[in-house]
């Protein structure tokens, strides 16, 4: 178990926010992180990130979740910024066709600077504006099947499915992590240290336990 203050985790996870300006992602980062929303966000230049733990098969499993804040208006987003990844929410808005269509550039960014094995979910943020609908939810899910991604739809607004999409995207990474270490014959029961997470790379022999968390 690793503490820092007060708090306690088993596992830390480094989960980025991806997807086009005005979608909602920091939205979704404050709901599940501080159970907030805010009608007059506004896009920062810089990174930003939050945290939160959550229970997954009775270990503790820290998120820190980042968000571009701004950054993907100007392309500016660095290979830093995706750095020790071991999951992306990709969130694209319902009501704005063109956010989904450029879906499938965000995720070649996203292979292009992170491991094959980083777990991805597919976003349809706004669903509270059901009148409003560009994207129909079966062009979401046909194309997170067709790119092998999890697919949810959400409103940061009024909390639907927020917490869901972080409970199965952490879920899923700490499976891999998991299988991982049982494919190796580790004690699963050992876990990083404080500060440190588990790098999900298939390429390597064992999970690393990498320090720090970028």
């Amino acid at each position: 178990m690793a503490y820092r203050g007060d708090e306690e985790y088993d596992y830390l996870f480094k989960v980025v926010l991806i997807g086009d300006s005005g979608v909602g992602k920091s939205n979704i980062l404050s709901r599940f992180t501080r159970n907030e929303f805010s009608l007059e966000s506004k896009s920062t230049i810089g990174v930003k990130f939050a945290a939160r733990t959550i229970t997954v098969d009775n270990k503790l499993i820290k998120a820190q979740i980042w968000d571009t804040a701004g950054q993907e208006r100007y392309r500016a987003i660095t290979s830093a910024y995706y750095r020790g990844a071991v999951g992306a929410l990709l969130v694209y808005d319902i009501t704005r066709h063109v956010t989904y269509q450029n879906v499938e550039r965000w995720l070649k960014e996203l292979r292009d600077h992170t491991d094959n094995n980083i777990v991805v979910m597919l976003v349809g943020n706004k669903s509270d504006l059901r009148h409003l609908r560009a994207v129909p939810t079966e062009d979401g899910q046909s194309l997170a099947e067709k790119e092998n991604l999890f697919f949810i739809e959400t409103s940061a607004l009024d909390s639907t499915n927020v917490e869901s999409a972080f409970q199965q995207i952490l879920t899923q990474i700490y499976r891999v992590v998991s299988r991982k270490a049982l494919d190796i014959g580790e004690d699963t029961s050992s876990v990083p240290g404080q500060g440190q997470t588990a790098d999900v790379n298939p390429n390597d022999s064992t999970v690393n336990k990498k320090t720090g968390c970028c």
